[in-house]
């Protein structure tokens, strides 16, 4: 990396301040930080309104609204991290706003612009800024909602709307080994359904079967296809991938699971590495006798599974430094966190 410019020399001279918070032992929790972003759609104008930052604190719902009454609701979720020099980089927002644009197409929801919702992430994480976490110690969870407020009695979408931003430092999504359990009894999506968007309904369907799961020592579990129950789709909330060799193979994502952004991201990482990367039906067959095996997600980022649990037979994959996993890890953190160069131009810098 070249040397710093004469702004950045002089960021470095300025001492952040910092929230009261003991930064080392964050888990992944809600922290309640100081301010949120509320903007509300205007049906007269076809538009969402301008919006403001506001205080953190609860919010008011008609009980007949539509995301209480009929789940007519959307969320993304997405980092800002702190520079060695103490400045603050956000990873790929724009993709959190064309996701949640077609998320809400699918729930019949208006949604704001990309240029709005990039806007209102800013304006969080800079009211916020407090609560990001010193270099290396942790992130700033930024959580946008998009909820359907109007009053419903009826199936029918909301007349009013509203898109919320809050933020949360947070730290490892998952600190021990992580130990899956292929369910076969319950799935989280099936064609034709909302597995691949965001979705507030694709969530709670999964507390029981994960219950289950941990209740007998596991991590999380790995849903398989609803049609044949033949092939694994992601877990409760990651992608997975498979190594075999030089070839590196992620499920395709067609419509029961989500695109998400850190995998997106693995993807072209890897075939810069040399890989040959795949989307395709995984049987689960291949998952036995895979070299490797990991999971991405924006809270996890990238994490190398140590084992997969099917029908008793258990199956344990290498997992440590030397691992593919743990490249990935580094080399995308790197760049999240301003240590390695960006070359791909996926961060954007906010003050």
């Amino acid at each position: 990396m070249g040397s710093l410019s004469k702004q950045d020399q002089v960021e470095c001279r300025q001492k952040a301040e910092y929230a009261n918070v003991d930064w080392d032992e964050l888990g992944f929790s809600l922290t309640k930080t100081d301010y949120m972003y509320v903007m509300n759609f205007n049906p007269d104008e076809g538009k969402f309104s301008q919006g403001a930052i506001t205080p953190f604190a609860n919010i008011q719902l008609c009980p007949s609204s539509g995301i209480l009454n009929y789940a007519q609701g959307l969320f993304e979720g997405l980092k800002a991290y702190r520079k060695e020099d103490e400045g603050i980089l956000l990873f790929r927002p724009e993709e959190n706003a064309l996701r949640m644009n077609m998320g809400a197409d699918r729930m019949c929801m208006p949604s704001p612009t990309v240029e709005q919702f990039v806007d209102a992430v800013k304006k969080t994480v800079l009211a916020n800024k407090r609560w990001v976490p010193p270099h290396g110690r942790g992130s700033l969870y930024i959580r946008p909602l998009l909820m359907g407020t109007g009053p419903n009695l009826g199936v029918k979408p909301a007349s009013e709307y509203t898109f919320l931003v809050y933020a949360s430092p947070v730290g490892s999504y998952n600190n021990g080994e992580l130990n899956l359990l292929i369910e076969d009894k319950f799935h989280r999506a099936t064609p034709g359904g909302t597995g691949g968007i965001k979705a507030v309904t694709n969530y709670s369907p999964v507390y029981k079967p994960l219950t289950q799961a941990k209740a007998k020592g596991f991590s999380d579990v790995l849903f398989l296809d609803a049609l044949s129950g033949s092939h694994i789709e992601e877990g409760s909330a990651c992608n997975i991938f498979i190594l075999k060799g030089n070839v590196i193979s992620t499920p395709t994502a067609d419509g029961t699971i989500l695109p998400g952004i850190t995998r997106k991201s693995i993807m072209e990482l890897a075939s810069g590495f040399g890989y040959q990367v795949e989307e395709r039906a995984l049987p689960i067959e291949e998952v036995f006798d895979a070299g490797e095996v990991f999971c991405t997600g924006t809270a996890m980022v990238v994490k190398s599974v140590a084992s997969i649990t099917y029908r008793g037979k258990r199956i344990e994959y290498k997992t440590g430094a030397d691992t593919l996993a743990e490249k990935l890890h580094a080399t995308l953190t790197g760049i999240q966190t301003g240590l390695n160069e960006d070359k791909l131009g996926w961060t954007m810098a906010i003050h």
